[in-house]
C-alpha cells in the first residue's frame, strides 16, 4: 500500500472528539460568526441541514489526500482557483462547467509546461461566506451590517437585506449541492477529461459546516462534508480555535492561510494542531503576504516548519495581500503586484530547500474588469464590468498571465 494512502487509512482509523457535535465547537471562540436574527429558526436549520445528504465522499477525501502528497514530494503541483464569493444566482449547472472548464484551461498549462500533474481544485461549490475587518460598513454615507457572503445576508444596499437569516444556509446549501453535482457529473460522463476538480471553502460559518459533519462507522472517524479541502482564514487560525478544533478533528485535507502576521510559533502551534502526525497530504498552506513582505516573512515561517518535521503543501495566494482601494473608491489588485508575489514566493521557498506546490488564485470565467493590468490597461477601466461581491477577481487573460509568471519563477 502507498505511505500516503496507508498513513491516510490509518488516520481515519482514529475517532475523535469534537467533530460531528454540534456543541462541540461551541467550548472555543469562533471568529466572524453571523449575529443570526433568529436564533431558534438558526436551531432548525442546523437540524435540517444535519440530516441532509452530504457533498462530498469518504474516499474521495482519502483519494485527494494521496494527490496532495504527491504535491508535497514534488510529484505534482495544485492550481487552486475560482470566485472571491460565490453568487447564489450564478450557482446553476452552466455556471459550473464554464468556471471548471477556465480551471482546467490554466491546469492543462501548468501540466504542459512542467510534464507533472497538475491537482486542481475550485473555489467553488460553497464559497459563500466572507470574514469581514469590521462588523459595519458605509454604504452611500449609511453605516450598514457588513456584506458577509450570500450564506450570511445579502449585498443589496438596506437594512432588511442585510440581516443575518439563518435560512440562507439551506440556500447556501441547495446551491452548492447543484454546483457539485454539476462537476461531479461532466467527470463521470467524460472520464477523457482526466483528473477531476474537486471542490473548496473557507470553512467559516461553524452552523453550517458543523452541522454537515458526518462519521463514517467503517473508518472509525468523522469527515467535513461540506467540501472536500476546506481552509481557515488569516482571522480564524488561531490554534485555540473553534475553527482549528473542527479541523483537526476531520479526515479531510485541510489549509490554512498564513500573512505575515503570523509569528513562526503561532504558526507551529496551528500545523502541530492540524498535522501532529506529520502525514503528507494532510495539511496545505497557502501564503498571503503581498509583494512587500513575502521575501522578508515566508523563509523564517517555512523554515520553521520544516524543521518541525511537517511535509506541508505551500501554496501562493498572491491576491489578498495586494488589495487596494482605487481613486473611484473600488477595491483592485495590480496583476504587476500580483506577478511580483509570485516571484517572491517562489525565490523564498527555493531559498529554504522547499518545493513551491503552486497557486491560490481568485479568478473569474468571464472577461471581467476587477484587477488592474494586461487588458485592463489602468483604474478607468474598472468600471466596465466589475461584478464581483466582494474582492476583485483576475479575468481569464490575467490568470493566464499569473500562472505564466509561477512558471517562469520554477
Amino acid at each position: 500500500m502507498p505511505q500516503a494512502l496507508a498513513t491516510a487509512e490509518q488516520a481515519a482509523r482514529t475517532p475523535h472528539s469534537h467533530a460531528g457535535d454540534q456543541t462541540g465547537w461551541r467550548f472555543y471562540r469562533a471568529a466572524q460568526q453571523p449575529s443570526w436574527a433568529d436564533p431558534a429558526r438558526r436551531d432548525e436549520v442546523c437540524a435540517d441541514l444535519s440530516g441532509r445528504p452530504v457533498l462530498t465522499r469518504l474516499p474521495d477525501l482519502l483519494q485527494l489526500r494521496r494527490e496532495l502528497a504527491d504535491v508535497a514530494a514534488g510529484d505534482a503541483h495544485v492550481l487552486q482557483a475560482g470566485d472571491c464569493a460565490e453568487d447564489f444566482a450564478e450557482c446553476t449547472a452552466e455556471h459550473a462547467v464554464r468556471k471548471e472548464r477556465a480551471l482546467v484551461r490554466l491546469a492543462d498549462t501548468v501540466a504542459v509546461s512542467t510534464g507533472l500533474p497538475v491537482v486542481r481544485i475550485g473555489r467553488i461549490a460553497g464559497q459563500f461566506a466572507k470574514p469581514r475587518s469590521a462588523p459595519t460598513e458605509d454604504v452611500d454615507g449609511r453605516p450598514l451590517p457588513a456584506f458577509r457572503g450570500h450564506i450570511v445576508n445579502s449585498e443589496a444596499p438596506d437594512a432588511a437585506a442585510r440581516r443575518h437569516d439563518p435560512e440562507r444556509m439551506l440556500r447556501a446549501y441547495r446551491a452548492a449541492k447543484t454546483v457539485a453535482d454539476a462537476i461531479e457529473g461532466r467527470h463521470d460522463r467524460s472520464p477523457a477529461i482526466g483528473r477531476r476538480t474537486w471542490i473548496s471553502h473557507e470553512a467559516l460559518v461553524m452552523d453550517y459546516e458543523t452541522a454537515l459533519v458526518r462519521f463514517d462507522e467503517s473508518a472509525g472517524g468523522w469527515f467535513l462534508g461540506s467540501t472536500h479541502l476546506p481552509w481557515i482564514g488569516e482571522r480564524t487560525r488561531h490554534s485555540e480555535g473553534a475553527h482549528v478544533r473542527l479541523l483537526a478533528d476531520v479526515m479531510n485535507p485541510v489549509a490554512c492561510k498564513v500573512s505575515g502576521k503570523a509569528k513562526p510559533q503561532d504558526l507551529l502551534d496551528v500545523v502541530e494542531r492540524l498535522d501532529p502526525e506529520r502525514e503528507p497530504g494532510r495539511l496545505t498552506l497557502i501564503s498571503r503576504f503581498g509583494k512587500d513582505e513575502v521575501r522578508t516573512h515566508l523563509p523564517a515561517l517555512a523554515q520553521a516548519v520544516k524543521n518541525a518535521g511537517h511535509p506541508v503543501v505551500w501554496l501562493c495566494d498572491p491576491m489578498h495581500g495586494n488589495t487596494y482601494k482605487a481613486s473611484n473608491g473600488l477595491k483592485t489588485r495590480r496583476l504587476d503586484d500580483v506577478s511580483d508575489e509570485i516571484r517572491g514566493f517562489v525565490s523564498a521557498l527555493r531559498g529554504v530547500g522547499i518545493r513551491p506546490g503552486g497557486l491560490h488564485l481568485e479568478t473569474a470565467a468571464e472577461d471581467v474588469t476587477e484587477c488592474v493590468g494586461a487588458n485592463v490597461p489602468d483604474e478607468g477601466a474598472l468600471t466596465a464590468r466589475y461584478t464581483s461581491l466582494c474582492d476583485p477577481r483576475l479575468n481569464p487573460v490575467q490568470a493566464s498571465l499569473a500562472v505564466d509568471t509561477f512558471l517562469s519563477a520554477l
